[in-house]
């Protein structure tokens, strides 16, 4: 299958790893991501991690990355937090999101539901320098903090 994404006018091929996985949309076309499902049942308990299979693979096209990113509702009402969520344009391997449930209850889901959105970006690819000292700034090294509350 090839969903055509599109707000960037670009193709991208979709693998179903799972036979009736579904296949990631977006309910509103001015969304700037679109949804991914779990392919299966997973608990996650108080204070755990996970990994939640999407049942999908992607072809991302060379110069963009997909991000993956909370759903807002679920990560408010549910205390949940996906973990890392790069997906580089080479990998070809199963869609799989880690969550943190940061709640103190239990968290279900199941086949179908929703679980993190997904933002197509292209991406520089910058030529990286080594230098003995950096142009300096207003902000300089101040780090966390630095601006105040």
């Amino acid at each position: 299958m090839v969903w055509y994404y599109s707000a960037m006018n670009i193709k991208i091929q979709i693998k179903k790893v799972e036979k009736d996985a579904k296949i990631p949309d977006q309910p509103y076309n001015t969304d700037a991501g679109f949804d991914l499902y779990a392919a299966k049942h997973i608990e996650i308990g108080p204070g755990e991690k996970g990994t939640v299979k999407t049942g999908i693979a992607l072809a991302i096209p060379v110069g963009h990355v997909g991000l993956i990113w909370d759903k807002s509702g679920i990560a408010m009402k549910g205390g949940l937090k996906t973990l890392g969520g790069v997906i580089d344009a080479g990998y070809r391997g199963e869609v799989i999101v880690g969550i943190a449930n940061l709640s103190e209850t239990k968290c279900i889901f199941e086949k179908g539901d929703k679980v993190a959105q997904m933002l197509i970006q292209k991406i520089e690819t910058p030529e990286l320098e080594e230098v003995d000292e950096l142009y300096e700034t207003d902000r300089g090294d101040k780090g966390f903090g630095s601006s105040g509350k």
